[in-house]
């Protein structure tokens, strides 16, 4: 039976007792939601944003808990650089188990992650484990307009890959660029924004 906090934060494991995702803890008792799963790690998709009460309380409650917390940064509507995708790899390889990854709502730039983390650890095998996590329930993903692309990515990035390691390919390979390039030819250039430039001041996207 899943705790009330775990349905409040949109928590599912990913990985039982290894990795989870989640929603931000909007409502309070992040504290109590970590210490209640076990909580070793935290990666954060939503970018290092001291201005934001959100991020000052994250970052102020992990420490206290020993939690390591690691910032990385996606955007649910543009496409990502390189940087900010070799950036979530190197976040998965440092950050202790148990962890988890969160957005704002744990439903979309969650979902890639998740996916990713999965294709990561066990290769392209995991393809159909890592589609999973962009399903509508559990997870909520309910993508908009400019969302579409996050789940084509798993297919754009076996193609362009060879199916060599996901983050060989990224941190050697992967051109933002090429990735718009193939969403064109595919009839998707309404499934993304834009390439990502720099983050939006929005409390809520950032």
């Amino acid at each position: 039976m899943r705790k009330p906090l775990d349905i409040l934060y949109n928590f599912h494991w990913v990985v039982p007792g290894e990795a989870g995702r989640a929603a931000q803890a909007y409502i309070g008792m992040l504290g109590m939601f970590l210490r209640g799963n076990a909580i070793a790690g935290l990666i954060n998709l939503r970018g290092r944003n001291p201005k934001y009460s959100w991020w000052r309380n994250e970052t102020k409650v992990c420490e206290a808990l020993g939690v390591v917390h690691l910032d990385a940064m996606l955007d649910s509507r543009k496409l990502p650089t390189r940087a900010m995708l070799s950036a979530l790899f190197e976040a998965f390889d440092g950050v202790p188990k148990p962890f988890i990854v969160k957005c704002s709502g744990g439903q979309d730039r969650t979902s890639l992650a998740s996916a990713l983390y999965l294709i990561h650890r066990d290769g392209w095998g995991a393809m159909e484990a890592a589609r999973a996590q962009f399903a509508r329930f559990p997870y909520l993903h309910f993508p908009k307009r400019h969302q579409r692309w996050l789940k084509m990515f798993l297919d754009y990035a076996r193609i362009a890959s060879g199916e060599r390691p996901i983050v060989e390919w990224v941190r050697e390979f992967y051109e933002p660029q090429a990735l718009a390039e193939w969403l064109d030819a595919n009839g998707q250039r309404d499934t993304y924004k834009e390439i990502f430039t720099r983050p939006e001041a929005s409390r809520w996207q950032w």
